[in-house]
């Protein structure tokens, strides 16, 4: 575009969204700054537009509800003087995710132990699989011979 902004295609292209996508969010009030249009009526996007978007792609990958992030747009679109409500938002957010990594922890372990069990296993030379119970070996009992 002639002005520096940029169409709903470039914006796409860049932060991975679908046109459809970019569309639903600025109709659920999701965009930091509202969407100006040129004059044939279509939108266009500045560079703060596309890192607010950019912003927005990592907060659903992190979990955060559109709710939440339609909040915090709403407040930066206010302006000055909730920067304590934001904080707040981000807080919540940022315990979300560390108890997410905490999950994640524990599962890495638990696929990290399988994962050095089957590489030992194989290393060994051994068959079957490590992790069903294998029959014990039967021993003979010790003879009685007298003699």
């Amino acid at each position: 575009m002639a002005d520096g902004g940029l169409s709903i295609g470039q914006v796409a292209q860049r932060t991975g969204l679908s046109v459809h996508t970019l569309r639903l969010y600025e109709r659920a009030g999701l965009l930091a700054s509202e969407v100006q249009r040129d004059r044939s009526g279509r939108r266009v996007y500045s560079a703060w537009d596309v890192e607010w978007l950019a912003n927005c792609v990592k907060f659903r990958a992190s979990g955060m509800p559109l709710t939440t992030i339609g909040r915090l747009a709403q407040l930066v679109r206010e302006g000055s003087g909730n920067e304590a409500e934001r904080l707040e938002l981000l807080r919540e957010h940022r315990r979300h995710i560390t108890e997410q990594l905490t999950r994640l922890r524990d599962c890495l372990d638990l696929v990290d132990g399988k994962v050095d069990s089957y590489e030992r296993h194989l290393a060994a030379g051994a068959r079957g699989d490590p992790w069903q119970q294998q029959p014990r070996p039967t021993t003979a009992e010790p003879s009685h011979q007298t003699g």
